[in-house]
């Protein structure tokens, strides 16, 4: 009896060494969507990248500004209403460092992101939508 014992007990500390020597299993992190923009009206664009999150849009991209140009970005439901909007200041002949988050606080978050080249007078002068991937 002794001998099964001593065996069982082999086996034991064996299959622990194992499982403690093992790496951990890492947590992953599924990554959120991302869908690219460009809208250019004449030589002044807004580009860049959309993250979707769950109840906001980042926005990461550049403004060029030939003229005086503002870049408008607003983030639409399923239904078709405006969850929110974020736009930069007016900028003049540069390029200009797009960074912000837009609010989609709703269920699912936003459907659909239009982005805009706006004028001087927050006119919008081209607009482009961008679906939820």
């Amino acid at each position: 009896m002794k001998t099964h014992l001593a065996a069982a007990l082999g086996s034991v500390a064996l299959t622990a060494g194992l499982l403690l020597g093992a790496p951990a299993a890492s947590a992953q992190t599924a990554a959120y969507p991302t869908t690219a923009f460009d809208v250019t009206y004449g030589a002044s664009y807004v580009r860049g990248t959309l993250t979707w999150y769950n109840r906001s849009v980042g926005v990461d991209g550049t403004l060029r500004a030939v003229g005086c140009r503002r870049a408008w970005f607003g983030a639409y439901g399923a239904s078709g209403n405006q969850l929110g909007a974020r736009s930069t200041g007016t900028k003049c002949d540069t390029t200009y460092p797009v960074k912000t988050v837009i609010p989609a606080d709703a269920p699912g978050g936003a459907a659909y992101v239009i982005v805009c080249v706006d004028d001087a007078n927050a006119n919008p002068l081209k607009c482009e939508r961008y679906n939820r991937p």
